[in-house]
């Protein structure tokens, strides 16, 4: 395993709170210093636009902010630059997609078409959409608001009692008719991991023409990841979630699908002639970022993927496996019946994160009170309310783990929630 006590002298937080035991970093990575000072030194020493101006700062501000796309492209397997698109986030890049689609893919029938109610009347049979019941609501709502929006069947695949996502069910959901698959690498609340490849090969045999859509949130940055060998394609993630900043989103696209989408988001930066009879836009990528990006945050990302690369993701997805079993050997060795962790049995199938529910403690006062000695968890639906309607439970308790954890942290853990159950016992 990594050694937590060295790792976390590159955060800066820990030097503010030596005592902290942060828990929740799968709803936002902590920062090390190497990020902040990235962010810092482009606000301090070139902080100007992109792709416009033409003197030194701007130039410098260019350089860097469109090498952190390569860096990107080249981080997650893609073929080149050109299909990396910066959002503001994995939200952001999901609906983005949402919207692409709905104007340039998603095939309906015209309402001036002739017979068109007849036809429909008739039982032609609709198009459909395809997701799980594992999926964060950003990669749930965008699909059935599209699914309302063009009248297409919404279906949702079942999962198992184990936490992974049902492929038998998953095949027969898919048919000539699926426009849109949308599914996840990496559960936010069960640390499932799904079989990406597999997934795909599967859905593109059946209906090659089908759109596929990773959310790789918490994917990225955990284990070596390949979109090439993934051949998704759509595949999201945000910045924060990897050790960059907040507000920095990321979705990577076929160049071959970019170049055939129109643009749905509309302004500065992304057209070559505004007032031709038929608008010129720039090519893929720029045409899907009009605007101003978030410079710095990309800057600061470049320095992300720098430090996670210096680690090697092969070693953080050691340590955080480890660290997970440990995890999981510990609450059910201490809590027995009494507890209820949700999601595969085994840590190699899971990412580091375990979400639980503890006798009849509601989970929103076992944050609390964890918070009251430090420690840092998530209480709640965690956005994924399909996921706790399949496991009868209104919120769950989850831990998720990063490289600046270790097994102290996890006996910490364990102790105070000894100590919750025992007090929550005698109220």
């Amino acid at each position: 395993m990594l050694s937590s006590k060295i790792i976390k002298l590159d955060f800066p937080i820990f030097t503010h709170h030596p005592d902290l035991v942060y828990l929740d970093s799968a709803a936002t990575t902590l920062k090390p210093q190497a990020v902040i000072d990235a962010e810092k030194e482009y606000l301090e020493q070139y902080s100007s636009n992109v792709g416009r101006g033409l003197y030194p700062l701007a130039e410098t501000a260019t350089e860097k902010f469109e090498a952190v796309r390569k860096q990107v492209s080249a981080f997650i397997g893609a073929k080149g630059p050109q299909e990396i698109v910066f959002t503001a986030g994995t939200t952001a890049s999901i609906n983005l997609v949402a919207q692409l689609i709905e104007k340039s893919l998603f095939s309906a029938i015209p309402a001036d078409e002739p017979e068109s109610r007849s036809r429909i009347k008739s039982g032609m049979t609709k198009a459909n959409i395809v997701t799980t019941e594992l999926e964060h609501h950003s990669n749930f709502l965008p699909w059935k608001e599209l699914a309302r929006a063009k009248d297409a069947t919404f279906r949702v695949v079942p999962i198992t009692e184990d936490g992974l996502i049902d492929l038998e069910a998953l095949r027969n959901s898919i048919d000539d008719h699926t426009r849109v698959v949308a599914f996840s690498a990496v559960s936010n609340v069960l640390g499932t991991i799904s079989p990406v490849s597999e997934i795909v090969a599967m859905i593109k045999s059946i209906n090659p023409k089908t759109i596929i859509l990773i959310d790789a949130a918490q994917a990225i940055g955990h284990a070596p990841m390949d979109v090439s060998k993934w051949n998704a394609d759509f595949v999201a993630f945000s910045a924060h979630k990897m050790f960059g900043t907040t507000g920095v989103g990321i979705l990577y696209g076929k160049k071959t699908l970019l170049e055939t989408l129109r643009p749905v988001i509309f302004g500065g930066g992304m057209v070559l002639d505004a007032c031709a009879k038929k608008t010129l836009y720039r090519e893929s990528p720029y045409c899907f970022e009009a605007g101003t990006q978030n410079i710095g945050g990309v800057i600061a990302l470049g320095a992300a993927i720098k430090y996670i690369e210096n680690i090697g993701r092969e070693n953080i997805r050691v340590h955080e496996t480890a660290l997970t079993a440990y995890t999981l050997k510990r609450l059910r060795e201490t809590f027995g019946k009494h507890i209820r962790i949700i999601g595969p049995g085994e840590a190699s199938e899971r990412g580091g994160i375990v979400a639980f529910s503890l006798k009849d403690i509601h989970p929103h006062d076992i944050a609390q009170l964890l918070g009251e000695r430090n420690i840092c968890v998530r209480a709640g639906e965690h956005c994924a309310a399909p996921l706790h309607r399949k496991f009868h439970l209104n919120a769950t308790t989850r831990v998720s783990l990063s490289i600046y954890n270790d097994e102290k942290d996890i006996d910490k853990l364990v102790a105070r929630l000894e100590e919750i159950s025992e007090i929550m016992s005698n109220t």
